[in-house]
């Protein structure tokens, strides 16, 4: 991960460019903690000093998360996602619960005309993994399973704009999903998406918005019971 910019803007700009590269490429992915400040000072051979002024920009536009005692952890993909993230962390949780409702249904029901053999392959995968992070008992590992479940579901509906939009949206939607969860997967609370998957897959435009729809509205509920 050796910095490979010519050195002819201030170091720190170089090392956020390259944390930040890091970060929109997947390499590091939303909710997984970051080298430690040790580590990235010996990856990229820069000072201690400068790590950590790049580490607290990133952090100050939304992409980083920085927990005292426990590391530094992605945020979100891009700047606009932290920015959403900062923006409606205290948005009314009926009106989250509604906007997820609004956009979910639209993309399931595109998926259900749109969906390529491809798509509907990483749509299996994605719900694999979230019944296999169920299973496991983890609360954490099973809301980024889900979150990724309905964006593979955003991105058979094969519209760039609604892709950009749900995902810049990502930390704000798994905050739904935390207080939806708990701290603790209790098996009263666990909905299977199969049922859209399903309608997808049979190209029921109609079904899977209905289904993607109940699906959101159920986990609300059971959560408020």
């Amino acid at each position: 991960m050796a910095l490979s910019s010519p050195r002819r803007t201030p170091l720190s700009d170089q090392v956020i460019a390259q944390l930040r590269a890091q970060i929109t490429s997947g390499e590091w992915a939303v909710g997984s903690r970051i080298p430690t400040e040790a580590a990235l000072v010996e990856q990229l051979g820069v000072a201690r000093n400068t790590v950590r002024e790049a580490v607290r920009a990133l952090a100050h536009n939304g992409l980083l998360d920085i927990r005292q005692g426990s590391g530094t952890y992605v945020l979100a993909t891009s700047e606009l996602a932290g920015v959403m993230h900062r923006r409606f962390a205290d948005a009314d949780r009926a009106q989250v619960t509604e906007l997820r409702v609004t956009l979910e249904t639209a993309a399931a029901g595109l998926a259900a005309t749109r969906r390529t053999d491809r798509d509907l392959a990483l749509i299996d995968t994605a719900l694999a993994r979230r019944e296999d992070a169920w299973r496991s008992g983890d609360a954490e590992d099973f809301v980024q399973a889900d979150a990724a479940f309905h964006q593979a579901v955003v991105s058979a509906a094969h519209n760039d704009v609604l892709a950009v939009l749900y995902a810049d949206l990502g930390e704000v939607t798994r905050a739904q999903l935390r207080h939806e969860v708990g701290p603790e997967l209790v098996a009263e609370r666990y909905l299977g998406h199969d049922r859209i998957v399903d309608a997808i897959r049979a190209g029921d435009a109609q079904r899977a918005s209905y289904e993607a729809g109940h699906a959101i509205s159920s986990c609300n509920n059971a959560r408020e019971a």
